[in-house]
């Protein structure tokens, strides 16, 4: 098993901790801007063709007809826009929008107010824009080098916005909870959808508890409130273990497709069970420990995979120095110890990443926040 050392898209829009964010100006983008007579510069709408290469959750990334790669925001658009527009890996779509320079852009205040119950007041709403710009800006600020101190000090910083913003929210988010009966709190785990049947004795106690939960939110008890949700995800995990069942070893390996002889595999399920035992005892130190030793183990019996299949993997070509120093360096990699030699073998990686990343600089995609989207002449806009 190669243990690398991941160049990929770091998706942390919402979060503190915002790292490697790619920067692009317009004009990487062909984009171009008018000057308005206030001086302020206004980003004139881009139309993009292409074709469909992967979907996330909030985008997805295409391969235009320009040769181009981009990753499409859908950020403006509803859920249930983006279900009704119905996107399929392979087909082709026009896209307009505006250039943006990271992956932070995408996540501004109206796509934040989308979360938001409908409720908010617009005093509110206020003051929770200025707390969202000073955390974006913060954010932005983190995704720089900067000194590890001084990235624990805008994490603080960070922090303490969102407790603002959620002291803001709370009395929203708990009018919208509280309105809720517990058959409608209880319907939104999923449980019929599996078939899952609470017995009645504990639909009783979990009825109760929901109710002095509620009692409790609403009267200010916080502290109260916590304990008895607590007491209410004990009696209700049994059933969340129905839902979402832990695979069995033998499920588990079945993944890998491996040839392991017996006496490995019984060490290997001897480990995976202690694995579990480990999570379900919140000891988080030797469940660490426990599933390194047991990917560990699995690696000794995948066949890694050569230079030129490691390479075909990225869209690019590198020249041939290039491909003779990586091929060099993955060699090295492969014959160390990943437990061994965990600080030679990322030093390698470091090196390797670095002759990449001329490359990926190249070939990096161009960030388009969409406003229409065209598929078989039919034409979607944010609503």
């Amino acid at each position: 098993m190669i243990m690398k050392k991941p160049i990929k898209k770091t998706w942390m829009i919402a979060s503190a901790l915002t790292i490697g964010m790619a920067v692009l100006t317009p004009l990487q983008a062909g984009a171009t801007a008018v000057e308005p007579t206030n001086g302020i510069a206004v980003q004139i709408e881009q139309q993009v063709t292409g074709t469909i290469k992967s979907i996330s959750d909030d985008g997805f990334d295409l391969k235009g007809i320009d040769g181009k790669n981009y990753y499409i925001s859908f950020h403006k658009f509803s859920d249930e826009q983006i279900e009704k527009i119905n996107l399929v890996e392979g087909q082709e779509i026009t896209v307009e929008g505006s250039v943006a320079e990271d992956y932070l852009d995408f996540y501004t205040f109206e796509a934040y107010k989308k979360e938001l119950p409908k409720e908010v007041t617009n005093e509110d709403l206020t003051k929770l824009e200025k707390l969202f710009n000073e955390k974006k800006k913060l954010q932005k600020e983190m995704s720089n080098e900067i000194a590890e101190e001084e990235l624990e000090k805008k994490f603080e910083e960070i922090g303490k916005i969102y407790e603002e913003m959620y002291k803001i929210t709370k009395p929203y988010i708990l009018a919208k909870s509280q309105s809720q009966t517990f058959e409608e709190f209880i319907a939104d785990f999923g449980f019929s959808e599996k078939n899952i049947v609470i017995e009645e004795n504990d639909n009783k106690q979990l009825k109760v508890i929901y109710e002095e939960w509620v009692k409790l939110e609403k009267d200010g008890q916080e502290e109260k409130a916590n304990e008895k949700m607590n007491e209410f995800n004990i009696t209700l995990q049994p059933y969340l273990d129905k839902l979402y069942p832990t695979p069995t070893f033998e499920e588990f390996m079945e993944r890998f497709e491996l040839d392991i002889p017996a006496e490995a595999l019984a060490k290997l399920k001897n480990i995976y069970d202690n694995a579990q035992k480990a999570e379900k005892d919140d000891n988080a130190d030797l469940s660490e420990k426990l599933w390194e030793d047991l990917y560990y183990i699995i690696g000794q019996f995948i066949t890694p995979q050569t230079f030129e299949e490691f390479m075909a993997d990225y869209e690019f070509k590198v020249s041939e120095a290039d491909s003779k120093q990586l091929k060099q360096l993955y060699e090295e990699i492969l014959k160390l110890d990943i437990k061994e030699d965990k600080a030679k073998i990322e030093e390698k990686w470091g090196a390797f990443d670095n002759i990449l990343e001329p490359y990926f600089k190249a070939n990096k995609e161009i960030l388009i926040s969409a406003s229409k989207v065209i598929i078989n002449g039919q034409e979607y806009t944010p609503q």
